[in-house]
């Protein structure tokens, strides 16, 4: 059985080697979609969409109208630092690939109930595409 669980955040970001507009700052009105894998306790359900939400949303919160920026991009990251702007600093380009997988590695670090074997991202960065990763608990 499978559950699932939609998310969206504003954020801003840049890929400084791509070779067209993208290398440019710019933002995108992501939604992600967060599917659990699993079989029903005796409560009835995977886990409770209560819970999935206590989760996802404070990763989401550290995320919404944050600037994601790769550690090594010196430039933007001066820039931010002088705006006082919200930041999420990582160390890989912010490709909707990366963050997808980011997001999947942020969410399986919570303790899941044992019936929970499965947990599927899917990142769309524009209403036409999307990347998405899934990992086995078990």
């Amino acid at each position: 059985m499978k559950i699932a669980k939609e998310f969206r955040w504003e954020m801003g970001h840049r890929l400084p080697d791509h070779f067209g507009q993208c290398k440019n700052i710019h933002g995108h009105s992501y939604k992600m979609m967060v599917e659990l894998e699993g079989e029903i306790d005796s409560t009835g359900m995977i886990i409770d969409y209560y819970i999935v939400k206590k989760i996802v949303e404070p990763i989401i919160e550290k995320l919404d109208h944050s600037f994601m920026v790769n550690k090594n991009d010196g430039v933007v990251l001066e820039f931010l630092e002088k705006l006082n702007s919200k930041k999420v600093i990582v160390d890989f380009d912010s490709t909707v690939e990366n963050i997808t997988r980011y997001l999947i590695e942020e969410i399986k670090k919570t303790d899941f109930p044992s019936n929970v074997k499965g947990i599927k991202v899917r990142v769309c960065e524009t209403p036409d595409d999307y990347a998405e990763e899934q990992i086995n608990l078990t």
